[in-house]
């Protein structure tokens, strides 16, 4: 399956939106997960994470998928809109999709030491994936990188990540979206 073409011609854009929600993160297409899995499997060879890291709900899709192709186990971090008084690593995170901002937590499932793969689904301005990766740092763990299934690549989220020192793969790359279409790098 070409995953580009599979975005060219089921994706929806909406202004600077694009919609992938009818197959890649709400309603989930098992063949398009089958190839996520794939891929990302290809992506981690050689790296050697021991878990997968993700944020819900729309990372679990692509970060499952990477799990199962793997056999590496997967960790969400659970969303709230509220503080709350549980132990856990936490960050403040802005969505661009919902306006409003959320916390991201994971509670002691990342050890010291343990070597954290960062799999989700969309990459925009990097905010959620820079913040899972902080409280992969803060738990004493590695972040080996992070992979996106689409990349919206003239946002700037890329370069955020990459000056952390974390090394980022897109499946997709979008490279700009022009009069509701989108042209691919």
């Amino acid at each position: 399956m070409d995953l580009q073409t599979r975005i060219a011609e089921e994706a929806t854009v909406k202004g600077d939106i694009v919609l992938v929600d009818h197959f890649l993160n709400h309603r989930v297409d098992p063949e398009v997960m089958l190839e996520v899995g794939k891929r990302v499997k290809a992506l981690a060879e050689g790296l050697e994470p021991d878990v997968i890291l993700t944020a819900e709900a729309s990372g679990i899709p692509p970060a499952m998928a990477a799990s199962l192709a793997t056999g590496i186990p997967m960790i969400y971090a659970k969303k709230y809109v509220t503080p709350g008084e549980r132990t856990s690593y936490w960050r403040e995170v802005s969505s661009t999709t919902k306006g409003f901002e959320y916390r991201i937590e994971v509670r002691d499932h990342i050890f010291s030491g343990g070597r954290v793969l960062i799999v989700d689904d969309f990459l925009n301005q990097g905010r959620t994936a820079l913040a899972l990766g902080e409280i992969v740092e803060e738990a004493g763990g590695e972040v080996l990188g992070v992979v996106f299934v689409v990349e919206k690549s003239w946002v700037g989220g890329r370069q955020r990540i990459e000056e952390r020192g974390w090394p980022v793969w897109s499946l997709v790359s979008i490279k700009s979206l022009e009069n509701g279409e989108m042209l691919f790098d």
